[in-house]
């Protein structure tokens, strides 16, 4: 079916295929709507995408080209579908929601083969291993529009499973490529002793010749173990879609010092930082803190003060109180003290259902989540178009309600609710100004902020305020092991509330935990304190609008007509999904939110026998029952799905799946 030939009547139309708005998609098909998912974009994810390295080039290339192009033509057309008693109202055809993007390179310009230099061999980098990349990304968005519904999603040809294959993976089950990288590395404590090797310096032409290799996040976040995101994956059981990795540790930044945080009782108690004291002082508050409501007692004389004082009140180290506060409860000043206390009971509450961290991040990028949304939706009946949006809606004067909506095509289709992406509202739609930005910053390095044994690592790095006025700033660094970058090199994304531009709050940070060539190729002197940094080899600034302080109220829109607003600054996904579900209420107040699928062997299809899709999950015999460590199960196989540059074609949205255990190999 073309895209320009779509039915005229649909229960739901979605325009926007960010993580609410997905899960909105894939919850109205699983309870029996009509389900129409749209998008201006040639990818899926919107906001929340992952691009390849070449990809993301691209993606910047188009937001400082882009402007609002009115056509006279396309106008007279919808125009003529407009009836009487019928008002139009239109949409915002151009994104607005990125801006100053500020794009820097100091990785050498030379040919690759002529960059060859000496480093020690505990610096040295593991060789690029035949890891499968995934190959088949980017390119397939150059399409046509495509259109794609229960008989085209995948999922029919799939292999069956067997049942004990649902589980999750453990931490001992890395990629061939992380194996290979720690056996080609022998680490060597004595640094002044290590031999010397030869390596090929990493250039721009590398970067660009494996940029397949890299799954760049737009928004940079981590699933709680006992999140909502988590909860709804396991509910639903699109967590058969999807693959994820623990994050291994927590970082935090003290007057130029990196060290690692010790937030589970075998950190604490194996730690070298903190003394036999204050290892006994740290547990003994952790483990008030985990049920902190049978004591109130303990901390009434400062509900109305912030946690701040009353972590100081509690004769807590200043060590204590820097990797409580800054890495824990992860809150900035102004926070009360019960709200400080729940973070931190929220944070020890996540340990150990995976790993020993309370994060989960997902294979190939953030991009991957949505999608995984998209493929429930589809497989349950929903159409998808990409390069295909919304003119305008049509507005009954009698009701106020939206009855109908012109697509990019001329077409009128009609429908009993439409949700909406924030970046399509106009701004004489809005009833309350945005001012408030989220500062992002994508960093390549060629090594991590905190070396280790193990050159495989996904690091969270907390960093307080450099000044007073200054915002915290949040830092997730990803291995090659995350599938997110080219083995050899570390992605780093900075996160903070803007108080400025992206560069002017997050250059600070950059400059004091990297180094930054004053030129491209440029090294620093052998034994000075630059060296012993890791250098930036690509940086990219941009602000994103955050709009999660926005409700229905402050847009002038028809009853019927829901705003999702986008990513917000917090480093977990509950206020995306409390949106998705509220939304779904508003829609279907009778019907349960994201219901489990059925197994696959229980679906027949008309004219078919049982298909499968894979295996799901079982939560309590799978999930909870997990070890301590690990790679979480809600896992990928073979071939990942489309994240990166998503294809658009139902490919993108229904990859095959394999067994929770497996995980992606070179062939």
């Amino acid at each position: 079916m073309a895209a320009d030939n779509l039915p005229s009547e649909f229960d739901v139309v979605i325009l926007g295929t960010g993580l609410t708005e997905s899960v909105i998609a894939a919850a109205c098909s699983r309870v029996g709507q009509r389900v129409l998912h749209l998008d201006r974009r040639n990818y899926y994810a919107g906001n929340w995408a992952s691009f390849t390295f070449n990809g993301l080039l691209s993606w910047i290339d188009e937001y400082k080209t882009q402007q609002e192009v009115l056509n006279p033509e396309l106008e007279q057309g919808w125009r003529d579908k407009i009836g009487e008693g019928e008002d139009v109202l239109c949409l915002n055809s151009v994104e607005s929601s990125i801006s100053n993007v500020e794009v820097f390179s100091y990785a050498s310009e030379e040919p690759e083969e002529e960059e060859v230099v000496k480093v020690a061999a505990v610096n040295s980098f593991p060789k690029d291993s035949d890891v499968q990349a995934k190959e088949t990304r980017g390119s397939a968005t150059e399409g046509q529009d495509t259109v794609c519904r229960d008989d085209s999603a995948p999922g029919g040809d799939e292999p069956q499973h067997q049942e004990s294959e649902k589980k999750l993976t453990s931490d001992t089950q890395e990629p061939r490529q992380s194996e290979e990288c720690e056996k080609e590395q022998e680490p060597n404590s004595n640094q002044a002793e290590s031999p010397i090797h030869m390596k090929r310096k990493i250039t721009y032409a590398k970067l660009v010749k494996e940029g397949r290799r890299f799954n760049i996040d737009l928004v940079s976040k981590l699933l709680y173990s006992r999140g909502l995101l988590v909860d709804l994956l396991i509910k639903s059981n699109v967590s058969r879609y999807a693959e994820f990795k623990n994050v291994s540790r927590i970082v935090t930044c003290r007057t130029s010092k990196v060290e690692q945080v010790p937030c589970s009782r075998a950190d604490v108690f194996g730690s070298k930082q903190l003394t036999m004291v204050e290892k006994r002082m740290l547990m003994k508050f952790l483990t008030f803190c985990l049920d902190f409501e049978q004591h109130p007692e303990e901390f009434q004389d400062f509900s109305e003060k912030p946690f701040w004082e009353y972590l100081r009140s509690k004769n807590l180290t200043e060590n204590l109180q820097h990797f409580v506060f800054h890495s824990i409860a992860m809150v900035n000043q102004e926070t009360l003290t019960e709200e400080g206390l729940k973070a931190t009971q929220h944070f020890l509450r996540c340990l150990g259902r995976y790993g020993n961290t309370p994060f989960l991040f997902p294979l190939y990028g953030l991009g991957e989540i949505p999608q995984c949304f998209c493929r429930m939706c589809a497989v349950f009946g929903g159409i998808y178009c990409l390069r295909h949006s919304v003119q305008c809606l049509v507005v009954d004067k009698e009701s106020g309600k939206c009855k109908a909506v012109i697509d990019t095509h001329g077409q009128r289709i009609s429908c009993s609710h439409f949700v909406v992406e924030d970046g399509y509202i106009r701004e004489e739609q809005r009833t309350r100004a945005v001012n408030r930005h989220i500062s992002r910053a994508v960093v390549i390095t060629d090594r991590s902020v905190l070396p280790s044994e193990s050159d495989q690592q996904i690091s969270l790095v907390t960093v307080p305020p450099l000044e007073p006025s200054s915002p915290a700033v949040r830092m997730v660094e990803l291995s090659s092991s995350s599938m997110t970058c080219m083995p050899g090199t570390y992605l780093v994304h900075l996160t903070c509330s803007s108080s400025g531009s992206a560069r002017e709050d997050l250059a600070p940070v950059i400059s004091r935990l990297f180094l930054v060539p004053s030129c491209p190729g440029e090294e620093p002197a052998q034994g000075s304190v630059e060296s012993e940094k890791p250098t930036a080899l690509w940086v990219m600034y941009f602000n994103m609008r955050d709009t999660s302080s926005l409700d229905s109220s402050c847009y002038s829109l028809p009853s019927n007509v829901h705003v999702c607003t986008g990513p917000d600054a917090s480093l977990g996904h509950n206020y995306s999904i409390k949106l998705a579900e509220s939304v779904f209420r508003q829609l279907l107040p009778d019907e349960e939110f994201c219901p489990p699928a059925p197994n696959p062997e229980d679906i027949i299809y008309d004219g078919d026998g049982a298909q499968g899709e894979g295996p799901g999950f079982d939560e309590t015999s799978h999930l909870e029952g997990a070890g301590t460590e690990g790679k979480s199960g809600l896992q990928q196989n073979g071939q990942p799905a489309e994240g990166t540059e998503p294809a658009e074609s139902s490919d993108s949205v229904a990859q095959k799946t394999t067994s929770e255990f497996e995980v992606p190999t070179k062939e």
